[in-house]
């Protein structure tokens, strides 16, 4: 059977590409890469050499401490998948599995710009929220939709050249990535420190043990011996297709990080937690756009939301309340008609089962409404104040900490009603007196 190109691919490596900055190529041409494994049967794989459809660009990370740095790409380039080879433990014997065999990939690869496990936590992190903004995989490396292969080197400070590189296969997470770097930097170090040559090679990473283990010595490029695939013609990637796909292009999660801080004056970490997902990003967006108090509007994701989400296993484009029902909400407790604590405890669950209610017709069902008439207040105020007239002694002799008192005292005799702002305005007042 003839190989035939899966056009879908090409969108999505342009997608990438745009996404990162890269340059598009426009002539695009594909090689056979030649070399015996089980995994590959056919003894050679389809791919991109001199010309990948993408060339450069830069992947933005943010570092646990708040640093930023650019790791920049070498590629991106597309290619059908291999097999699966198996390696069971104390077996002598090695399965392949050739379901995922001729699947189209698309292929990063980085500079050698990244220098720690942590940058290469940082980096697959950024990567994982690309694909699933781009919609061009769910980020899954338990799954195998999302792979990464780390080729580690080390060198001498103040070296010109990088040392031999070593490629880790089989990580299955982004923490078994960064525990396979870290082992193997003290392996290489190790052997420097002993005078052992270090070989170029590929070797396969236990998560069980920590430890790795050779697979095989790495081929130099010439071993491959690519050639021109001569059974798939070149791919021309004209202005109106690139075009048409650019057309497409969702917002990025750095562009909506930076938005939400500078435009919505969240802090960094509201702004990490609202974009790393799109749709929790495009429906904070939506709530945005019906209410100003955009603080509150993230407390409520990052909070009640969110909590709900969690505990029915739903994602948020499933929740079943509206933006413009939520925006309603936060108004009803901006305009002090209700305070935080009855709006999360009360009228919210209330919502999630009954989406199509009016927040304001359960507060009023509830008696939830706070009173914020001076009026209805003052003579309760002052009742208060009359009980505990050895305490308002106390209060005018310097104890200012008891107003928290008179304002449990206060709740608790309207039903937990009074307007918190008000009440306290009133009691400040009477007490000066």
């Amino acid at each position: 059977t003839l190989p035939k190109l899966n056009k879908k691919v090409i969108d999505y490596a342009i997608r990438m590409g745009l996404a990162c900055n890269s340059e598009i190529t426009r002539y695009n041409i594909f090689s056979r890469k030649n070399y015996f494994y089980p995994d590959l049967p056919k003894g050679y794989q389809i791919t991109q050499d001199k010309g990948p459809i993408c060339v450069g660009g830069v992947v933005p990370i943010t570092l646990s401490d708040g640093t930023e740095k650019v790791i920049r790409l070498n590629r991106v380039h597309m290619e059908e998948d291999a097999g699966k080879s198996i390696h069971l433990a104390e077996e002598s014997d090695t399965l392949v599995d050739f379901n995922r065999a001729g699947t189209p990939l698309v292929e990063i690869v980085s500079e050698p710009d990244i220098r720690s496990s942590e940058e290469a936590y940082a980096f697959l992190t950024e990567i994982k929220k690309l694909v699933k903004y781009l919609e061009i995989c769910d980020g899954n490396m338990e799954e195998g939709s999302l792979r990464c292969d780390a080729n580690v080197s080390i060198m001498l400070k103040g070296a010109a050249e990088y040392g031999k590189k070593v490629e880790i296969k089989n990580m299955n997470s982004f923490r078994n990535v960064a525990r396979a770097i870290d082992h193997e930097f003290e392996r290489q170090v190790d052997l420097m420190e002993r005078g052992i040559e270090i070989i170029s090679e590929t070797r396969t990473f236990d998560a069980n043990t920590g430890d790795s283990a050779s697979m095989r010595t790495k081929e130099d490029l010439n071993d491959y011996r690519y050639f021109p695939e001569p059974d798939l013609s070149p791919v021309v990637i004209s202005e109106e297709w690139l075009h048409a796909v650019q057309l497409k292009m969702p917002p990025l999660p750095r562009e909506l990080y930076h938005k939400f801080m500078e435009v919505y004056s969240l802090p960094a970490y509201d702004a990490a937690f609202l974009t790393e997902e799109k749709d929790m990003a495009l429906w904070f967006e939506s709530l945005c756009s019906q209410t100003s108090n955009f603080k509150s509007a993230s407390n409520w994701l990052m909070g009640p939301v969110k909590s709900y989400l969690n505990e029915n296993g739903l994602d948020i484009k499933d929740f079943p309340v509206s933006p413009g029902t939520l925006a309603q909400l936060i108004a009803l407790v901006d305009e002090g008609k209700v305070s935080h604590t009855a709006a999360s405890q009360k009228i919210f669950p209330e919502l999630v089962t009954t989406p199509d209610l009016n927040p304001a017709a359960i507060a009023q069902r509830l008696n939830l409404i706070q009173e914020s008439d001076e009026s209805s207040l003052i003579p309760i105020v002052e009742s208060v104040l009359a009980e505990n007239a050895a305490k308002v002694t106390e209060y005018r002799s310097g104890k200012k900490g008891l107003l928290g008192m008179f304002m449990g005292e206060v709740m608790k005799k309207s039903g937990g009603k009074a307007d918190p702002k008000v009440t306290t305005r009133i009691l400040t007042e009477l007490l000066k007196k």
